[in-house]
């Protein structure tokens, strides 16, 4: 998780000055649900988005 909030700092909070709360909100659950787990690739599971391998491992697990 503290590898989660540095990359989401680093990358999107540091970088904008938000107006207001619901600006901030929605600027996060963009980052978190279109970035970071369908584009940004994570070397802690095989250079794989987390929705892939969340995809991968539904398939290995039903199989």
């Amino acid at each position: 998780m503290e590898s989660f909030f540095a990359s989401l700092k680093k990358e999107l909070v540091h970088q904008n000055r938000f107006k207001t709360r619901a600006q901030a909100k929605a600027a996060i659950f963009e980052y978190i649900e279109v970035f970071y787990n369908r584009q940004r690739r994570h070397s802690a599971i095989g250079y794989q988005t987390p929705a892939q391998a969340c995809e991968t491992m539904t398939w290995k697990s039903a199989a």
